[in-house]
Formats: structure tokens, C-alpha cells, sequence
């Protein structure tokens, strides 16, 4: 090797220290080996050149020595370096679904990074690819979300105008970038990785300071035009630590929330007069667009988390957070005035509002004191209006009567019948309780589209879905042969987000070791029904015996013993359940 003697122990220290470091690759210790000779920046490029050999060659024989072979894995080194970036991602992303809860997600953001620099170092190998130069904006754009607005959403649209103007300047090379996108698509359809389907990478981070974060679902539309339905929708998870306050601000859409963890204070600011609530876990809460909110978490342990659900009133889709009490950070936007316009407004010389709206620099969620915290929540549960008169600002879903309850779990309702509130947005809230190793009934909704966010525990569902099936049987209301279906599984963790167009059957099931508890927004919720299709109330039990017969091709009787042979109602035994009663029988 031609570096120096002390060089050399250096990087062979630096050598056997990567022995011992796990990574996704194929073989971590090799990669981990040339990432430390090419991370030396005071040797050349031919020095870097002799260390990488050294490794390969250090690699191969410890190969021999263990398992008495030869560079098969520097084979697959190789192998593994000509493959793109998406499709190392692609690998790295699959070895990941292995892990649970916080390894899972280390090991996704690990594969991301490492995505990120092999893209950049493409990138710098051609900066003239519209491809390229796309997904860089992107990126680009994601951290200006990260930044504490909401301007992401225009950034990426103007860039994939760009992008999409320039792929029609290079003629032909559209219909490849094109094809390239289908296949992809496919690809990820194949593998389970859908549209109806959002997951943590699926998030934007609206504002995060050591106290809290809030993070916002990406725009529906943007994931697949499947989802315009509910395009003018958003959701978005706050997450807050004991003792925390989260400062006054507004936003330009209907909100309707629920309190999926923990126990705060919320105060409502309109005009000249405040409502202050206590909340607690299983509240829901209506704020509408433009009243000023602020928030505390009460409790001294446990973190407040909650699920919003936000109906946009200015442009479809997309809503701004706005502050007034402020300065640095979060910005105050009264900073956007000029100084003799505040003086005026304000009847107060400019430097004393150069103070007031320059001093706060903690950001969107402070810590405050235990004597803040006491001060801020001696209200009753449900809160009071201070000039007289009891409110009804919120409602507990675990106080209504279950719609469906039995050993095998629980399904709690509240729809504008029971809060007024969420007439207006046309809404319904549920929350189903799946007892471990159980299952809701296959069923559709009439009307409504399904918005559900998994808040806790683990497990799976089905869909039968018409728009992803390969003949797309009755894809935009045209009839194309025979209908066909495609099922759509995925798996459920804990902030998962699901959508359930209104019509499709659809299952969900707890994982064997732990219950299963989804919150549902249900859209378009006026005079919708739900049809089970498997229990007790099964809609096929209400045909005819001479309609079973037509329509099933075999006798009724047949066909009533299979629909009525399941005797409970909405929940059900799981798979495995029903699996091990018939081999215990």
C-alpha cells in the first residue's frame, strides 16, 4: 500500500472499528471501510484508491477464514454499486420492515440519507438532468417546510411546473421520464405501497422545537388523484411535552380535533371574549378558521398529542398557521407592517413594539411553570364562558354508548346529531377498539370517505379496490369488459394513516399480541350507511332465496349456511382466532 507507516495504522485501526458497526447493506463492513478512505481528506486520490484495495483484500480473506470461501461478497459489493440509487433505497427500505416501532424508523431514515448523498453525488455527475434537477428541488422544498410554514406545498407545485415544462422542451425524453414514473408506480403498487396508504415518511414537519412538534399529512391529490375527493382535507398530529405552551395563533381553516393522549387546557379567543377548556383524552373539539388558540399540557408526565382534521377556507388543500403574539420565532406577522403603521394601531412609539415583537426567539412551544400551568387550567372539565354560562365546546367519544360493542371490541360514534359542531363540515368521528387477534366486519360506507389514523397498537387491513385492479373493470365510470378488483393490503402501526373511499369493502385486523384502536373522520357523512357484509346483519341474508339462487348459481340453502353461520355482529374472531378454534375442535 502506498501510504505512509502511520497513515496506515490509522486507517487499519479505522479498518477493524467498522468490523463492529451494523448497517443495511449487503456488507457493511466493506462499505463502512471505503466510506473512511474516502472521508481522508489529507491523503490523494491514488492513496484512497490503495486503502479501498486494502479493504476489499482484508474483507475477502476474513471471508476465507470464516466461512472458507472467497470474495463472493466483494462480488455482491460490486453487484450492489451499480445499482441505482432508487433501487438501493428500494432494498434498504424492504430489510428495514423487519424492525418495529423506533428501530424501524432509525433504519428507514438511515436508508434515506444514504439515498440523499448517492443522488447528490449523481447529481453532481450530471446537473443538467430534469429528473435530477426535480428531485433536488424537492428536497429543497422540504426544508423550507421544515422551517416553521407551510409555503412547501407552493414551492414543490411551481417546481413540478418547472420540471413537466422542461421534460416538454426535451421532446421524446418526456415519454421516458413518463414510462420511467409508471413503472415505478407499478413497481410500489406490487410491493404493497399505495395510495390509500400514508406513513411517516408521508409527513411534513409544520414546526418542532425540544418541547414538541406539529407534523401535517401531505396534500391527498399529491399522493394520487384517486384521493380529489377529499383533496380540500388535511391532517395533521401535534405532539406536546408535560408542562409545555403552545403560543397563541390562527389558521385559515375548519379544524375539528381529538385528543388521542394526555390532558391540556385550550383557550378560544373571539373578539372580546374567551372560552378556556379542559380537555382530556377521547375529547373532540371544533375550532373554527380564524379564532385565536393557545394551549397547555397540564399533565406533569405524560406528553398531549392531537389529531387534527382541517378543512381549508381560502385555497382548496392548502392553509396557513398564523401568529400575532411573537417575535423571531415563531415569527409575529404584525412584523410584516411598517413601523408607522403599528404606532398608529397601537398608539405606541416604535421602539417599545421593536421590543415587544423582537423579543421571543423559543419558538412555537414553550416550556412554562408549574404556577403558569395552575394558573392557566382552573377551569371544569369542558370549560367555562367567563361572562356567565356553561359551554359545550366539547364532547368525549368514550362517554357516547358504543353503536357496536363485544368481547371481540368496541366501536364508539359521534356524529352531528350528538355535536352540532360537525354539521357544518359534514362529519362523523369514530373510534374502533379491536380486541387482539380479532377483526371488524368486512363492510362498506354508502356515502362517506374513511380517513382513519391508527392511534395505537398493531395490525393490518383488505380493501377491495376497483381503480388499481390491471383491467380497471369500472375505472371512471366506464365499463371495460368484465369488473375486476385488486386487493389492497397493508400493514397498521401506530400514525398510519388509511383512506377508505366510500364503497369499497374493507377489513381491518389486531395484531395477535396487542389491540388494535383506529380514529375514523368520516367525510360526506350525511345520510350514510353502513353495509356490513359477514355477521349477523350481512346484506346478503336480506336477498330472496330465489335472488341467492341467480345470483350465486347454487342452491339458497347452500348459500344461507355459509351467510348465516356467522353469529356475531361487527366483531369478529381474527384469522388466527377462528384457525386455532377449528384446531382445538
Amino acid at each position: 500500500m502506498s501510504c505512509g507507516g502511520r497513515l496506515c495504522l490509522v486507517l487499519f485501526a479505522l479498518l477493524l472499528a467498522s468490523a463492529v458497526v451494523a448497517s443495511e447493506s449487503k456488507d457493511p463492513e466493506l462499505k463502512q471501510c471505503k466510506h473512511q478512505c474516502k472521508a481522508q481528506q489529507q491523503i490523494s486520490k491514488e492513496q484512497k484508491e490503495a486503502c479501498i484495495q486494502a479493504c476489499k483484500e482484508y474483507i475477502r480473506q476474513k471471508h476465507q477464514g470464516e466461512h472458507g470461501r472467497g470474495g463472493g461478497d466483494i462480488l455482491e459489493e460490486e453487484v450492489w454499486n451499480r445499482k441505482s440509487p432508487i433501487e438501493r433505497l428500494r432494498e434498504c427500505s424492504r430489510g428495514c420492515e423487519q424492525q418495529h416501532g423506533e428501530q424501524r424508523e432509525e433504519c428507514l431514515r438511515r436508508c434515506q440519507e444514504e439515498y440523499q448523498r448517492e443522488k447528490g453525488r449523481q447529481d453532481d455527475d450530471n446537473p443538467t438532468d430534469p429528473e435530477k434537477q426535480y428531485q433536488q428541488c424537492r428536497l429543497q422544498c422540504r426544508r423550507q417546510g421544515e422551517g416553521g410554514g407551510f409555503s412547501r406545498e407552493h414551492c414543490e407545485r411551481r417546481r413540478e411546473e418547472k420540471y413537466r415544462e422542461q421534460q416538454g422542451r426535451e421532446g421524446g425524453r418526456g415519454e421516458m421520464y413518463e414510462g420511467r414514473e409508471r413503472e415505478e408506480e407499478q413497481e410500489e403498487q406490487g410491493r404493497g405501497r399505495i395510495p390509500y396508504v400514508f406513513e411517516d415518511q408521508h409527513f411534513i414537519t409544520g414546526f418542532r422545537t425540544q418541547h414538541g412538534r406539529m407534523r401535517v399529512l401531505q396534500k391527498f391529490t399529491d399522493r394520487s388523484e384517486l384521493l380529489r375527493g377529499i383533496e380540500n382535507y388535511r391532517v395533521a398530529i401535534l405532539e406536546a411535552e408535560p408542562q409545555t405552551f403552545i403560543v397563541p395563533n390562527h389558521w385559515d381553516a375548519e379544524s375539528v380535533v381529538f385528543v388521542a393522549k394526555g390532558r391540556g387546557t385550550i383557550s378560544l379567543v373571539r373578539q372580546d371574549r374567551r372560552e378556556s377548556l379542559n380537555i382530556k383524552q377521547g375529547d373532540i373539539l371544533k375550532i373554527n378558521a380564524g379564532t385565536t388558540a393557545y394551549l397547555i399540557n397540564r399533565d406533569n408526565n405524560e406528553r398531549l398529542v392531537l389529531a387534527k382534521l382541517l378543512q381549508p377556507v381560502s385555497t382548496p388543500g392548502e392553509f396557513e398557521l398564523f401568529f400575532g403574539a411573537g417575535g423571531e420565532n415563531p415569527e409575529s406577522f404584525f412584523k410584516s407592517f411598517s413601523d408607522e403603521i403599528l404606532e398608529a394601531a397601537f398608539n405606541t412609539r416604535r421602539d417599545r413594539l421593536q421590543r415587544i415583537f423582537g423579543q421571543q426567539r423559543q419558538g412555537v412551544i414553550v416550556k412554562a411553570s408549574e404556577e403558569q400551568v395552575r394558573a392557566m387550567s382552573r377551569h371544569e372539565e369542558g370549560g367555562i364562558w367567563p361572562f356567565g354560562g356553561e359551554s359545550k365546546g366539547t364532547i368525549n367519544i368514550y362517554q357516547q354508548r358504543p353503536t357496536h360493542s363485544n368481547q371481540y371490541g368496541q366501536l364508539h360514534e359521534v356524529d352531528a346529531s350528538q355535536y352540532r359542531q360537525l354539521r357544518d363540515l359534514d362529519l362523523t368521528v369514530s373510534l374502533a377498539n379491536i380486541t387482539q387477534g380479532a377483526m371488524t366486519a368486512p363492510h362498506y360506507n354508502s356515502k362517506a370517505t374513511k380517513i382513519a389514523l391508527v392511534v395505537d397498537g398493531e395490525g393490518y387491513f383488505e380493501m377491495a379496490c376497483p381503480h388499481m385492479s390491471r383491467s380497471r373493470g369500472s375505472y371512471q365510470g366506464e365499463t371495460r369488459g368484465r369488473p375486476s378488483y385488486q386487493r389492497v393490503a397493508s400493514r397498521l402501526t401506530r400514525g398510519t394513516v388509511v383512506i377508505i373511499p366510500a364503497g369499497h369493502p374493507f377489513v381491518a385486523v389486531a395484531s395477535s399480541n396487542q389491540n388494535l384502536q383506529v380514529l375514523c373522520f368520516e367525510v360526506n357523512a350525511n345520510n350514510n350507511e353502513k353495509f356490513p357484509l359477514a355477521g349477523r346483519r350481512n346484506v346478503m341474508n336480506q336477498l330472496e332465496r330465489e335472488a341467492k339462487e341467480l345470483a350465486f348459481g347454487m342452491p339458497a340453502r347452500e348459500v344461507e349456511e355459509v351467510s348465516r353461520s356467522q353469529q356475531e355482529e361487527f366483531f369478529f374472531k381474527g384469522p388466527r382466532q377462528q384457525q386455532q378454534g377449528r384446531a382445538d375442535a
